[in-house]
């Protein structure tokens, strides 16, 4: 019953994270597996990045219908994001998971902040600023460096694919969070599948079962409202949620 409660609340932080803010499973549901049931790292991350499929599939239905979600625009970003996801979760396999994780808590923290305390606007701002190879050069960088973070440590692609779609891409909240979770659901697949082959082994059953359940149930809630809100209100849920997690993982960690 303890796993059960556990896995439960890994999956409410982790489903709400995703509705709202297209974050990665694993920011939350990793290092409760890991701490509070002394999972192995590596499977912890496959759980994680399990639980994310669903759970941006659902999200991203719900923000497609809505067309909030640009992927004409992201192809690029797309196809490196996938690529080097497969390049990190090998890596990861070889190489014991121990750093990085902080970069993921102090991303949540920061990306929060910003979104409690900056401007909301009701118009899409999808300007692209770069020309000519920069329009793939960009994406495609940015894309390499999120693909590999999410396969190595299963967290942070989100968080980080959000920023680069608000800040460099310059998306709209709401499409960036629905392109996100689009990207974020193939990712999630392809990393989730190399953890689970490179281990050899199924997870335990109850935990994934439990965790992928609890991750997809928030997430459509979290989803249904992101997409109803209106953007200072979807700003500021969006930079509570990230914010207390930042501040809890901090504590946590």
């Amino acid at each position: 019953m303890e796993t059960i409660i556990i896995c439960i609340i890994a999956g409410l932080g982790a489903g709400l994270g995703t509705g709202f803010a297209g974050m990665s499973a694993a920011v939350v549901i990793s290092p409760m597996l890991i701490t509070f049931l002394g999972l192995n790292p590596y499977e912890a991350i496959g759980i994680a990045l399990a639980s994310d499929v669903l759970a941006s599939a659902i999200s991203a239905v719900t923000y497609a219908k809505n067309k909030n979600i640009d992927i004409v625009n992201s192809k690029w970003l797309i196809i490196s994001v996938l690529t080097f996801t497969l390049i990190g979760s090998r890596v990861a396999h070889l190489v014991p998971t121990t750093t990085m994780g902080n970069l993921t808590v102090y991303a949540s923290l920061l990306m929060g902040l910003k979104f409690l305390f900056t401007k909301e606007t009701e118009k899409p701002k999808k300007a692209r600023e770069f020309k000519g190879k920069m329009l793939i050069i960009v994406p495609v960088l940015c894309g390499a460096f999120i693909g590999f973070i999410c396969g190595f440590i299963g967290a942070g692609g989100g968080i980080m694919m959000l920023m680069i779609l608000t800040m460099i891409l310059g998306y709209e909240l709401k499409t960036a969070v629905g392109t996100s979770v689009f990207i974020m659901t193939f990712t999630a697949l392809f990393g989730a599948s190399s953890h689970f082959y490179l281990q050899g082994a199924f997870p335990d059953p109850i935990i994934f079962i439990t965790c992928v359940i609890s991750t997809l149930v928030f997430a459509l809630l979290g989803a249904r409202f992101a997409n109803k809100a209106t953007p200072k209100v979807l700003n500021r849920s969006t930079g509570i949620v990230l914010t207390t997690l930042g501040i809890f993982m901090i504590m946590f960690s």
